[in-house]
Parts: structure tokens; sequence; C-alpha cells
């Protein structure tokens, strides 16, 4: 092979624990180099493999000849039909080579005009060895339709608009941002109206509302076509089909261009690990085998998710996954995206059943499948080879080693993984635990509980946690009282007052301690109430809860203003101190009798007071950097619904005393503004600070 082998000592230098392993970790790396040479010297390198799409599909040449290909190697015969021929089963036979791939080159009705007129219906008609005669939506389709009042059955469309129609970019891909601040967003559900929201709309109304909040990325889920609305996108039929749900693809293109000039970047919620098993809108059984694109057997389904599951180790179907990734990179200049179910992928029990303890030996047995890991340092290694500023997120459970280091290092090449822990923490909390039962121990442990070098994102609640069955953040907090108190003019009662405060305490402490990136869903950060179910059989079709709320936000006479300006004041000042893209956070208390956690990052001093009941006067926290500091934000300010007890500002000294092993410590005392009168601090320097209960303060040096 051209390429260098890995050398084992490159892995020990990541991680010395990996020393039993780093002869599986070699081999993954021989394989990954056998197929990188296999693609350079057969397909020509990444840059021509990846553009399979300008080669399968239907593609239109300069003189308005449209040329299609598909690879179905199980059929005898093969037709293009379609409105354009009155669905005529001979007039346009295709020619198949020797490697399975059909082909037919349909001249233009006249020089410059395709035959085929835009947006018109088509069809792949296949007559297999056995006699039957099938037909199939083209698999490199870039455009399909469905008619709920005819069919669930989609159809494919021919979509060739005229040179004036098709969207022209104007703006070039931002910069990648150093700390990243994903919001996570479904274009169907970002209207309030009991309806489909479009891409349109979603550029209009909802990209300058993530711009106000001071979100830097959009991860975008359920572009992908998929034929069930409440499969929430992870069902895909159509692979290079954007939803027709929203609005036609030169929408998204204008949705995308739009954040670019907004200085937003762009990520796709990319679904590799896994296909919808239908037949007719589908890849399942394309040319009548259940081997084409996935494994035959039941190595090719996935018993939960009731799916098909990809062969990675095909040269075809890596040409077409490969190739998927680089069409939404090019077609519609996304910058990155969010792999899916890539627990799944790694492992050939799929997470099912299986429970990760952290012990070496489960990632790197038997049940490591190869082909899927090897494919996933190929996608990897691609991106960051044709787009070095591309972002690449990996949804994985397991805590997988080098899942987020380099390949050329042995790792998978990830840039982040999600902590998909912190979540569930803060679930099992709302739910079984009353506030008094915290462990400040455990909270800080689930947050901090990550591979040092592998960057991780960290959230509170994603949409997963927002699904019927279960409940958003805000709703586990406050629940019915959400209906009945949640306006200014209403009491304020303990049980909001408590939800308020708890629901920014959680957010702070996530944002800043729990990873090198952070991500929010769509609407919890103004405290959406209640859950996310989308119209189905079940709810009677109703999209009372597949929507946003909006006007509960906007409306000023609600709190829920509160919980969206902390989010807001979070995120401005995470973006002036940087405390995502600076080194993991020193914790120097851990305090379980006066529920308070006390950490420094970035410069900055973070004291969060989790007491229901109990406030701190004077009280000393540790500080390893000497000097004055100031208050810069705080949960108790009134515009965040807070009480005032804690006011910007002020000046608060360090004394040259350890303090909870920090060299200073510092106090802080009431709510003024006026100096105080040094008398400690948490490290080797220490503050004393006034906390109110349910209180998070964040210090500053002046």
């Amino acid at each position: 092979m051209s390429s260098e082998r890995l050398d084992p000592e490159t892995v020990l230098a990541v991680d010395p624990w990996l020393k039993d392993h780093v002869d599986h970790i070699v081999h993954r790396h021989d394989l990954f180099r056998k197929w990188k040479d296999t693609i350079d010297s057969v397909e020509g390198g990444y840059d021509k493999f990846t553009k399979g799409y300008e080669k399968y599909g239907l593609n239109v040449g300069p003189d308005g000849s449209v040329t299609y290909r598909e690879w179905a190697p199980n059929a005898k015969e093969a037709v293009l039909i379609g409105e354009f021929n009155n669905w005529n089963r001979i007039s346009h036979p295709m020619k198949k080579n020797e490697f399975g791939v059909w082909e037919i080159v349909v001249p233009p009705k006249e020089p410059g005009v395709c035959a085929i007129p835009h947006d018109s219906k088509i069809k792949i008609s296949m007559i297999l060895q056995s006699g039957e005669r099938i037909e199939r939506i083209p698999a490199w389709i870039r455009r399909v339709t469905q008619d709920l009042s005819v069919s669930p059955v989609y159809e494919a469309r021919f979509w060739n608009p005229p040179v004036d129609a098709v969207y022209k970019f104007k703006n070039p891909r931002p910069p990648q941002p150093k700390s990243i601040r994903i919001y996570e967003a479904h274009v169907g559900i970002s209207t309030s109206e009991h309806r489909v929201g479009t891409y349109k709309e979603f550029t209009k109304d909802t990209l300058p509302r993530i711009k106000d909040l001071g979100y830097n990325t959009i991860q975008l889920m359920a572009v992908m076509e998929h034929a069930y609305y409440a499969s929430f996108g992870y069902q895909v039929t159509s692979f290079f089909a954007a939803s027709s749900r929203y609005g036609t693809p030169e929408d998204l293109k204008e949705l995308i261009d739009t954040a670019h000039g907004m200085g937003i970047t762009v990520l796709l919620d990319i679904v590799h690990s896994h296909a919808c098993k239908n037949v007719l809108d589908g890849l399942n059984l394309f040319d009548g085998t259940d081997h084409l694109y996935f494994h035959e057997g039941a190595r090719g389904r996935h018993d939960l998710w009731d799916s098909r599951l990809f062969n990675y180790g095909h040269h075809e179907v890596l040409r077409f996954l490969m190739s998927n990734l680089r069409f939404w990179m090019e077609e519609y200049q996304f910058d990155g995206f969010r792999f899916d179910g890539v627990t799944s992928m790694m492992y050939h029990h799929h997470g099912i059943g299986a429970g990760f303890s952290g012990g070496y030996h489960e990632y790197f047995g038997p049940s490591a499948d190869l082909e899927a890991i090897v494919y996933l340092m190929l996608a990897n290694d691609m991106l960051h080879t044709l787009y070095p500023s591309s972002i690449t997120i990996a949804e994985d459970v397991s805590g997988m080693p080098l899942l987020c280091v380099p390949v050329p290092k042995g790792g998978v090449g990830f840039d982040y993984r999600l902590s998909m822990a912190i979540p569930d923490m803060w679930i099992k909390l709302l739910k079984h635990k009353t506030d008094d039962e915290w462990d400040m121990g455990n909270i800080v442990h689930t947050l901090t509980n990550r591979r040092y070098g592998e960057k991780s994102i960290a959230y509170a609640e994603s949409h997963d946690q927002a699904l019927v069955g279960d409940k958003t953040l805000a709703f586990w907090l406050m629940d019915k009282e959400m209906y009945t108190n949640m306006s200014d003019l209403t009491e304020y009662t303990p049980v909001i007052a408590r939800g308020i405060a708890l629901h920014k305490m959680i957010r702070l402490l996530v944002h800043s301690l729990g990873g090198e990136g952070y991500l929010n869903f769509e609407g919890n950060e103004f405290g959406h109430p209640e859950w996310l179910d989308f119209p189905r059989e079940g709810n009677g079709n109703s999209f009372q809860h597949a929507r946003r709320q909006w006007n509960l936000v906007d409306d000023q006479l609600l709190r829920y203003k509160y919980l969206n300006e902390f989010d807001k004041a979070m995120n401005q000042t995470e973006e002036k101190y940087g405390w995502l893209h600076a080194e993991p956070a020193y914790v120097s208390l851990k305090h379980e009798v006066d529920k308070v956690i006390v950490y420094e990052r970035a410069g900055l001093l973070f004291v969060f007071n989790f007491h229901p009941v109990n406030s701190f006067t004077d009280y000393r926290v540790g500080v390893d950097v000497p000097g004055e500091y100031t208050i810069i934000l705080t949960s108790d300010e009134k515009r965040f619904g807070g009480f005032d007890n804690v006011l910007l500002g002020g000046s608060y000294f360090t004394t040259p005393m350890e303090w909870n092993e920090r060299k200073n410590y510092t106090q802080v005392s009431g709510a003024s503004e006026r100096a105080v009168e040094p008398q400690g601090s948490l490290r080797a320097h220490a503050a004393q600070v006034y906390i109110p209960s349910r209180t998070c303060i964040v210090l500053a040096k002046k």
C-alpha cells in the first residue's frame, strides 16, 4: 500500500491505556489504508470517487441530453419510463455494462431543450431474472413528492429548473467557529400554525431568532426525504432528495445561503446508519435482491428500528454513501454533518442490550463492526481532505476511544461527539429525586466525564428528550402550572420560581462545564412546554404538538421571555470569553450539604448554589489567578426572572491563602456593588460571594 502504516506509538501517545488493543487499531487502520489506496488507484482519488452523483442518476448535458445510469445487476432488462413517454415500457430501453450498471441517453427535444420536462414524473421499470417486472424510484433521484390524498408512496420527479430559476449562492461559507453553539432545528415544526412549516418561512422567521440568540451553528433535522413524517426524518427513502414537504430544493439553498450571510454554519443531520425498508419508494429490494445496498439476511436488518442496514464493505455502497456526503456539501453548501446512529453502526450488536461500562475490551473485541468503522474513517478523512473547515459530529453513546481523533493518528476522525449521558442524567434527577437529594459530585462527574483531547457537544436536552412519552425540561420542572402561572399578571408560585431558576442553572452549568460545544433544541431555550408528537393515526393526525409556539416567547406578559433572555446572555458571554474552546474546567468545590459547585474555566469563576432553601453570605470560594474580580452574569437578574439579590459589577478581591486546593480565595457579600473587604478564595486564592438559593453567578477579572 502506498500510504504509511500506522505507528503504534502514535496511538499510545494519544491514550497509553490502549496498549492492549493497539494491534486491533493498527489492523483497523490497515483496512482503511487498503480502501483508500483502492479509491486512489481505481477511481482517481476522493475527488472523483465522491462525485458519483455526476455519473449516476439523471444528469443533463450542455446540449440538453439526459444521461441516466442506475446500478441494478440483478435486472435483465431496464427501461426509463415517465410522463415524458406516457409511461411506455418499450420506447426507452437501457443498456447494461459488465458492472451491472444500466445506462440510457435521452436526446434533446431540440438543441438545449430536454425531452424530459422539468418536474415531470419518472421511474425505472425492470424485468428480473425470474421474469418478474418491478418499478422503482431512481436511487440517486434529487426530488420526490408525496400526495397523501392518493397514496403515501413517493413519486420521483426530474428536477431541472430553468437557468433563471436555479438558486445562485451569494455568500461564502463562514469560517469554522472556535466555539460551536448549535441550534438543533426541524423546518416542519418551526411554525406556530397547525401544519408543516416551509424552508422559506424558516429563512424569514426562524433564522433571525437563531442569530439574535447568539447561536453560530444550525443542525437541520429531517431534510433527507423520509416517507413517514413522524419518524423525525430517521427513516430515509431517497438519500439525495431534500424533503419536498417543506418546499423546493432552491428554497433549501436559499435558507442555507441566508444563514451563511448571517455568519451561521449549517450542519445536516445525515442518516447513513440505516435506511427505510420501503420497497416502492426506497432502496430496499431495489433490483429484486435484498443484498444490493444492504447486507442480506439478519445482518442487513435492524430489529428495533425495523429498517435495512448498509453493506459498508461494498465498493458501490461506499460510492453511494460518500457521494451522498459530497452532494450535500456541493449542491446545497452544507458545512458538515451530525452522523446519526453511530453506535448502531460501530457494533454488530448495534448497542441493543449492550451496556457500556467503559472497559476498553467492549470497543475493540469481536463486537466491533470494522467495515462500518472503516466507512466512518473514510467519510471523515474525505470530508476533512476536500473541505478542511467541515465539521463532523458523532451520535455515539458507547464512548468509543479515538472516535474524535484524526484518522492519521488512528482515530475515526470525527470533530465532536454528543455527550448523550448528560440529558439522561437531568431527566432521571427530575423524575426520581427531590432537590435535596441531588448529588453534586455525580452531576459534576457526568458533565466532566469525557475523553481528554476528544471534543464533546454538551446539551441539557435535545429532540430525543421532548418526544411523546417524555417531556421538555421546563415541563418536568413546572408541569401543569405552565398553563396557569406563566403570566407576569399571575402569582409567582414556588413551582414556577423553582422551575425558572433551575432551568437557567442547568443550562449554564451544561454550557460552561459539559463540553467543547453546546447544543439546544429549537424552542427549549425559552422553556417550551409539553412534548413533541407528530401527526399520526394515534393522535388523530394532530399538529398540536408538532409545532413551536413562538407566541409564548413573543408575548411580553409571559415569563417565557426571561428564559429566552438568559439563553441569549449565556451565548453572548461565551462569545466574549470563549469557555467552549478553552481547556476543561477545574472544579474546586462540590459541596453536598451546601449544594454548591464552583469551578474555573477560560479565566472565569463560576459559582452555583443548587440548595432549595439556603442562601449563603460571604461564601468563600477558591480561585487560582489572583486579582480583582467582578460579576458579569447572574441568573438572579430581574430581566431573567430573578430577584436582583445579586447585582452585576462590584469588586471582589482575592486573598493569597490556599482554599479548596486553589492558591487564593475571594468573598462577595450581599446584593451591593460596593467593594468588599478581601477574606479568602477557592483555590490558591479565595473570594467570598453572596449566593442566594437556586442562583448561579459568573465572575471575571477586571
